[in-house]
């Protein structure tokens, strides 16, 4: 896997439609630019993100990449629109949760036709929230048989929080975590217990969400923290860190991205992109030479907490 990694939730119309050929050159851009892992799921535009990540990589050397989707959702054209729909542009299908064994297995099958590969790498289960025992019980098991039977290389699970993953990491025989949100510039609630956990067991980290919905993008009032509106305290806080990385001549996204990647749980960092030119700005963050000097000062300020591996 390469340190960087591109999500396609934005490629596949996250809360505003992409145009099929302005997604595809995202896509080709990545190749070009030497990222050579993927982060998909059928949930992303209900199948249009699977569809738009197979219609450039099946031109490729299969080995030469690394592919994740998820298992959860079920994509069918009986099923009612999901509250809240947050896809834009999408195929008329919805999705419903199938944490079962079966489900996972159909799941699976139905990927790699949207995706026309013959394999996925790495199937994480998709936010379980409410499932954990179906998750555990249907899901995992659907995975691990997968995994034995050599069909993927991994299994994972994907969410917005540290909690069940600790959970799944203590129960299950994971080999990997996709982390939104939860091991951030602003939010280190993963480095109480489940990196710990995970290094302990040899569960690797992939980290998302880094820019915490925005908010490491932009630190402004209205700016969107964990998709809501941020409240006021993680804004000021936000801004005294952007006014440290003002200070070092550092772009706060530079630092916001880099900064997972210092604990050794964690082995890459996924970003979305919508466009060609959000792209070439996230890798341009991602090279962005950080001098310690920043992080010792985020660290003196309080800003992170005393200990706390960086880069």
């Amino acid at each position: 896997m390469t340190r960087f990694g591109l999500g396609t939730a934005p490629l596949a119309g996250l809360f505003e439609e992409v145009p099929e050929d302005k997604a595809l050159a995202v896509i080709e851009r990545s190749w070009e630019q030497g990222i050579r892992f993927y982060d998909t799921a059928p949930l992303y535009g209900h199948g249009l993100a699977e569809l738009r990540l197979g219609h450039v990589l099946r031109e490729r050397q299969r080995d030469e990449f690394v592919l994740a989707s998820k298992v959860g959702r079920l994509l069918r054209a009986d099923a009612p629109p999901e509250p809240g729909q947050s896809f834009r542009g999408t195929p008329p299908v919805n999705p419903i949760f199938d944490f079962s064994y079966d489900g996972v297995m159909r799941s699976v099958d139905e990927s790699l036709e949207r995706l026309g590969l013959s394999r996925i790498d790495i199937l994480h289960i998709h936010d379980p929230d409410n499932h954990y025992d179906e998750a555990l019980d249907g899901a995992y098991r659907a995975l691990d048989q997968l995994r034995h039977d050599g069909v993927i290389g991994a299994v994972g699970a994907g969410m917005n929080q540290a909690e069940m993953l600790t959970r799944f990491a203590r129960e299950a025989n994971f080999d990997c975590f996709l982390l939104a949100g939860r091991y951030t510039l602003l939010d280190q609630v993963a480095l109480k217990e489940l990196l710990p956990v995970c290094l302990d067991r040899g569960v690797a980290i992939i980290a998302g969400g880094v820019y915490n919905s925005g908010i490491l993008a932009d630190p402004k009032p209205g700016a969107h923290y964990n998709y809501a509106t941020a409240p006021p305290e993680l804004v000021e806080r936000a801004q005294r860190i952007g006014a440290v990385c003002a200070r070092h001549g550092v772009p706060i996204k530079a630092a916001a991205v880099q900064f997972p990647l210092g604990h050794p749980a964690v082995t890459c960092v996924v970003i979305g992109c919508r466009s060609v030119a959000q792209l070439d700005e996230s890798l341009a963050m991602f090279e962005f030479k950080i001098p310690s000097e920043l992080w010792e000062e985020l660290i003196h300020e309080g800003l992170l907490p005393a200990g706390v591996p960086v880069p």
